[in-house]
């Protein structure tokens, strides 16, 4: 709403009718151009301002127009709404737009613009449309791997200038690899590309390979060029641009018939726009090597049996102490329990527990909360575990920093997020593991992934409905931390440079406490199309682990890998004669809290566009015995390079599929590939593809009907018409 003098836009508002959603003393109005403290429906304030004063109970009213954030909006606090004006539509973005290019280059067409300084960025839409950073053509030239990187007899590279910034790119078979040149020198009769050494190990010479349970065992490394990206000299064609960040100038090639001094030109600055934070944050494990041990004491490393970073602290020797000082509200201590596990005792802050603890079990199994206490006061805490006999093991140690509070009953809604980068691969690299997850380059290489537009760090009670995210260079949506009995609808989600939404997270696997655990989540009926853009690993659907997630009724299209990715753990809580039948030297079982997920009446297509080795639907992972997950009334079709359009992989188990409809003519309609995949029934679905691979474990497929010449059955036509977003 544009202000045409303070007594107009008061006569003009007040003729408007207040939204019914909200009581007087309850609802906040924000305007692109609102200024003061009164925040009212005559006199609308900053959205900052706004943010400010929303209390328990309020609704955040946002007028028409463009909101240009220069900084994340911080929502902390509970019990509040964020909705658009009715009938109006606002726009938030991170973007900030660019004006006054002149020619610099006329013979190819060139312009120029200055930016401020320090600008970084990864990304550019122009007039709507993301604009291609500069880049050569696909696999440019003969390149051949050296020690520091590549070398190419085209000498043209060694021109190159801002080396620094250039960027190797490779797709190779589920993985999108990138790393940040150090130098290009000219040799004898080409050019040497030296990438940057941390990236070059983590992605070529010493690939991260955790295993169970944060990845598997094919590492496929960067041993090649797709292209190069991110230099002057690779402006070719119409639609790209480059960054020159030391200089501030921003270069871009028009589009046939686009007038540059007209163009909406929008440089993404941001990553997230809203970010909604309970306590704790993220909590991970430390490794055992951070106690104090007292007593005799065997510091075992490499053992490769599953341990956390594959070492443990162990004693025979009773009465031997392991301590361990924190800062926060509760521990876990996290061992193995096995047949000859021995007892514990405990104390807190030099109080003794009556109880005494147990590492025995039945069976083997790493990592293991074998102790927990919670609730302490906040402030730093001590506690003692004591060897009771016969043994005792540590293998890590988890600090819950805070009290579990979730920012909890937030509703967000009728709001288009637009404008975001991410900028961290343009310093480090993209070292990828899958579907749009990284490793953090510092060692013990911790599990990373992008940011989101929209953050939830630890929510209760969310919902995310009517939502637009577009033209972002991250994730859409992402539920992290904990986030529990929330909901993302009907939001339309698309040309994103990494994945749709993401839900839960890799690392929390050991978990028992539900409290801190990811539950409860609804996905449905939103339209997720052309995501993974620039990350092509990237999925639309992203969920790790999780109990009682369910993904209904989406329709998903259009990407470059998998449609739906969820769970995560690989063979980690698959039996050991199960992982020794895979061909695994060596047992790496634990358990995963995830279970009762559903897949469900999706519509999912054109998926698979670019990398391989993935699916429409693709699961990973063990699911709960207890708990049985379903994957049931999806119609997957035209998936180019899929292998499996229902794809269960390593470790999946405990799935009942059934009634989908399956499309596509080349690959297979179902697969799963190793014994570690176990206890799945597949029935009573449909088919134009007789392709099968089962090499699982007590897998089931019966009663399958297979058509031709698209003669579907009426059930079939039924579970077709049925898929994809409601009305």
């Amino acid at each position: 709403m544009r202000h045409l003098g303070l007594a107009a836009a008061v006569l003009t508002a007040m003729s408007l009718a207040a939204p019914a959603a909200a009581a007087p003393d309850t609802a906040i109005y924000a305007a692109p151009d609102g200024f003061g403290r009164t925040c009212a429906r005559y006199l609308p304030c900053t959205v900052q301002t706004a943010i400010d004063r929303l209390h328990h109970g309020s609704v955040l009213y946002l007028r028409g127009g463009t909101y240009r954030l220069t900084d994340t909006i911080q929502l902390n606090q509970s019990d509040v709404s964020i909705r658009a004006y009715p009938g109006e539509k606002p726009v938030l973005t991170g973007a900030k737009r660019i004006t006054g290019f002149t020619p610099h280059d006329p013979a190819k067409n060139i312009y120029v613009a200055r930016v401020p300084r320090g600008t970084d960025t990864r990304q550019l839409f122009v007039d709507g449309i993301r604009a291609e950073r500069a880049r050569t053509a696909l696999n440019p030239a003969t390149f051949i791997a050296t020690p520091t990187g590549f070398t190419t007899p085209d000498p043209s590279f060694a021109n190159v200038t801002n080396q620094g910034d250039a960027e190797v790119v490779q797709e190779n078979k589920w993985k999108h690899m990138r790393c940040p040149l150090s130098a290009i020198t000219a040799t004898g009769a080409g050019s040497n590309l030296v990438v940057q050494p941390d990236c070059w190990q983590d992605n070529n010479t010493a690939v991260i390979n955790s295993q169970f349970p944060f990845n598997g065992n094919g590492l496929p490394k960067l041993d090649g060029i797709s292209w190069l990206e991110n230099a002057y000299q690779f402006l070719a064609k119409p639609g790209q641009w480059y960054l020159d960040r030391e200089a501030s100038q921003l270069y871009y090639i028009p589009l046939p018939g686009q007038d540059i001094a007209r163009a909406d030109v929008e440089l993404p600055l941001l990553d997230t726009l809203i970010e909604a934070s309970g306590t704790p944050g993220h909590i991970a494990p430390v490794d055992d090597t951070a106690g104090t041990y007292t007593g005799t004491w065997t510091n075992s490393t490499g053992r490769q049996l599953g341990d956390f970073q594959d070492g443990v602290h162990a004693t025979q020797a009773v009465g031997a102490s392991v301590s361990y000082t924190f800062t926060g509200t509760g521990l876990d201590v996290l061992s193995e329990t096995a047949t000859d596990g021995g007892q514990f005792t405990v104390t807190v802050d030099g109080k003794r527990d009556p109880a005494t603890y147990s590492e025995h079990g039945d069976v083997r199994l790493a990592q293991q909360v074998v102790y927990s206490t919670q609730n302490l006061r906040s402030g730093r805490h001590t506690v003692t575990l004591t060897n009771a006999g016969p043994n005792l093991l540590i293998d890590a140690f988890t600090v819950t920093p805070h009290q579990v509070r979730p920012v909890h009953d937030v509703t967000i809604t009728g709001l288009t997020f637009t404008g975001t980068t991410w900028t961290l691969p343009s310093h480090v690299g993209y070292i990828d593991n899958q579907a749009g997850v990284q490793w953090a380059v510092k060692a013990p290489h911790a599990p990373l992934r992008p940011p989101a537009a929209l953050e939830i760090h630890r929510g209760n009670n969310i919902t995310v409905s009517g939502n637009t995210f577009d033209h972002l260079g991250d994730v859409g949506i992402a539920f992290t931390d904990g986030t529990q009995n929330s909901a993302i609808t009907r939001n339309t989600i698309t040309d994103t440079s990494a994945g749709g939404v993401a839900v839960g997270e890799v690392d929390d696997y050991y978990l028992t406490d539900p409290a801190r655990m990811t539950l409860n989540t609804t996905i449905a009926d939103n339209t997720i199309t052309n995501v993974g853009q620039d990350y092509h690993d990237a999925v639309g659907v992203w969920v790790g682990h999780g109990r009682r997630t369910v993904i209904e009724h989406n329709e998903i299209a259009h990407t470059p890998y998998s449609g739906i990715s969820l769970g995560w753990g690989w063979g980690w809580a698959s039996p050991c004669e199960l992982q020794a039948k895979q061909g695994l030297a060596v047992c790496r079982r634990g358990t995963i809290y995830s279970g009762d997920n559903h897949i469900l009446g999706n519509n999912i297509h054109d998926v698979m566009r670019t990398l391989l080795d993935g699916g429409p639907i693709y699961t990973l992972g063990g699911q709960d015995i207890k708990a049985e997950s379903t994957v049931v009334g999806n119609w997957v079709h035209d998936a180019p390079n899929n292998n499996n359009m229902l794809y269960h992989d390593e470790g999946s188990s405990y799935w009942d599929t059934h009634d989908n409809v399956v499309s596509n003519r080349t690959g297979r309609w179902v697969g799963m590939w190793t014994p570690t995949i176990h206890d799945i029934t597949i029935h009573d679905n449909f088919t134009d593809n007789t392709v099968v691979k089962n090499l699982g474990t007590n897998v089931i497929i019966s009663n399958t009907t297979v058509v031709t010449n698209n003669n579907w059955p009426a059930a079939a036509q039924a579970i077709m018409a049925a898929a994809g977003p409601r009305p």
